[in-house]
């Protein structure tokens, strides 16, 4: 692996890397560490923190609802990123948690964006890490989103948006076209409150940005949404208009105790704000 790194990415030298890696800052997707003397992998995903001069800071911190020797389930705001990525290495969810709880080979088992709030599952140990992967693989997972989006009359609730996602030239951002569906999320109304109403939205597949993209394909875009129908970035420091989607509810059977689980953010979305 430290002769891979030290070939794809040059730019680092090979003593650096090998910091990072004893320090325990390499690890690859499944949590766990990579350390200079170990076999290289193909196929598989790596993640390093890297050290940045500056990090913006957030205007609010995640609340860990339920821990146990498995699972962590968070609360996280808007703004935040689950794992570290272009400016942001401390101030994501992963980090902050894994040294507040002080559990180094926690990992997350799904991402939710940035722009959205709601509910993380993390994996404590990697030896039951892959039984909670598989609930969102086989699909044996149930999340609900809300989501504040304009009201039309003319589009009738509750529905079954199914279409094919894509990335478009744009690598940002997805797109529908034609072609075998790949992506499915039923759609409810909660409430309306004059041009506006709340949506449950509950994805069965799980496409990036796909309740953005169906909502916006309807001519409905989630209020605050910087990415669709077109790109409107807030301005770095900017958060006065949090795209409104929550990540609302996660229920499944646990696979390690078998026991029923079901978690709920402690955040909401206002129809009328």
């Amino acid at each position: 692996m430290l002769d891979f790194l030290g070939q794809r990415l040059p730019g680092v030298a090979r003593e650096e890397w090998v910091r990072r890696m004893l320090a325990g800052d390499v690890v690859d997707e499944r949590g766990d560490l990579v350390l200079p003397e170990r076999p290289f992998e193909g196929s598989l995903r790596l993640y390093y923190y890297r050290t940045l001069p500056t990090e913006p800071a957030l205007p609010a911190s995640e609340t860990v609802l339920y821990q146990d020797d498995h699972l962590v389930v968070a609360d996280k705001p808007h703004f935040m990123p689950v794992t570290p990525s272009g400016r942001y290495l401390h101030n994501t969810l992963l980090v902050r948690l894994k040294r507040q709880l002080g559990l180094p080979e926690l990992a997350p088992l799904h991402r939710i964006d940035r722009d959205t709030a709601g509910l993380v599952l993390l994996s404590v140990q990697p030896h039951t890490r892959g039984a909670y992967h598989a609930l969102f693989r086989d699909r044996q997972i149930t999340k609900q989103y809300d989501a504040i989006a304009p009201w039309r009359a003319d589009v009738a609730f509750p529905r079954d948006h199914i279409s094919r996602l894509e990335e478009s030239a744009q690598f940002f951002r997805m797109q529908e076209v034609p072609g075998e569906p790949n992506s499915h999320t039923h759609m409810q109304v909660l409430e309306v409150a004059g041009d506006w109403a709340r949506y449950r939205l509950s994805p069965v597949t799980g496409k990036r940005h796909q309740l953005r993209v169906h909502m916006a394909a309807l001519g409905l875009p989630l209020r605050n949404d910087p990415l669709y129908p077109v790109v409107n970035d807030l301005d770095e420091g900017d958060y006065s208009r949090p795209l409104q989607l929550l990540a609302r509810s996660l229920a499944f059977v646990d696979p390690i105790t078998g026991i029923q689980r079901m978690f709920e953010s402690r955040q909401r979305l206002c129809v009328s704000d």
